[in-house]
């Protein structure tokens, strides 16, 4: 069975277009798992509605839910309470699923025995109206760790992991500030487990005024938005990334705790060990233009 977790906040314009998507799944060995993030329109009468409707076998509310947390601690802590779940599908509210969906997403864990997996595909980006699809980018080096404390390639509306990724990341908590979706590829990545990234897109990824991050058209437009929001924000939860690591170290592969200890060392020194963290072998953004901004900024930021 397939637990699907979804946090929902303020989204009854496009929530029943994800709902009846769930329901098309080819794939119909799921569950979910939801709670509301404090709503003030209609997005909890249409999750009561639901429930209802395919009864509460498959479909119950979390028992915190109401309580603003921000979306990424809201996923996280719909993921600690799914703790009896063999696979597990984040599912963002203003999305549509494509049918195959989960079946994709089983078939590419079910075929990794041991360890910890998480899955991710491609997207079609469309505006609000589900129109004028355009299909997102792989990425061009292999996702893992160090890589992953540059970049999020982990797309959390297409994410599912086994049960033994969903436990790690239960007990190393996401920081403040963080994103589900970033933190679970870093997590999985620093433990040694892999991350599977489907060609194949799985998901209509709504592009509107409301979305919490959005997907820029280009590379250039992802290094001008970044160079506008500056440095700080990026090192800022770079530096709460790596602390939080290094708190369970216990938990990491021991080549990402060496890797780890570098880069520490940089973010916390003085230009001698910045330069020695950045050549960190995998310590690189998805492109060239991407990488020489984060280079420059870790060095001299």
């Amino acid at each position: 069975m397939i637990t699907i977790l979804l946090s929902t906040y303020n989204g009854a314009r496009f929530l029943p277009e994800q709902l009846a998507s769930f329901e098309a799944q080819t794939d119909r060995g799921w569950r979910l798992l939801w709670r509301d993030d404090g709503s003030s329109d209609a997005t909890r009468e249409m999750m009561e509605d639901f429930t209802r409707r395919i009864g509460a076998e498959r479909c119950r509310e979390a028992a915190n839910s109401r309580i603003h947390l921000g979306a990424g601690q809201s996923f996280l802590s719909l993921l600690a309470e799914a703790q009896d779940a063999r696979i597990i599908a984040f599912a963002d509210q203003d999305d549509v699923w494509l049918p195959e969906k989960l079946a994709r997403a089983r078939l590419a864990l079910s075929g990794q025995k041991t360890g910890a997996h998480l899955y991710t595909a491609r997207q079609y980006l469309v505006d609000a109206r589900l129109q004028n699809r355009r299909l997102s980018s792989l990425p061009g080096r292999k996702p893992g760790f160090p890589a992953c404390l540059t970049q999020n390639v982990v797309h959390g509306n297409t994410a599912a992991m086994n049960r033994a990724a969903a436990d790690l990341i239960r007990r190393i908590p996401g920081p403040a500030g963080t994103v589900h979706d970033w933190w679970s590829y870093i997590v999985v990545s620093a433990c040694g487990g892999s991350i599977t990234v489907d060609p194949r897109p799985v998901v209509l990824y709504r592009q509107h005024e409301g979305n919490l991050i959005g997907s820029p058209r280009t590379t250039v437009a992802r290094a001008v938005g970044a160079i506008k929001r500056g440095p700080d924000i990026f090192m800022s939860m770079m530096r709460r990334h790596v602390r939080q690591l290094e708190a369970h170290g216990d938990l990491l592969a021991a080549t990402a705790r060496d890797d780890l200890a570098r880069i520490s060392a940089g973010l916390e020194g003085g230009l001698a060990p910045r330069l020695s963290a950045v050549r960190c072998p995998g310590l690189s953004r998805q492109t060239a233009l991407e990488n020489l901004l984060f280079r420059l900024w870790f060095v001299f930021g």
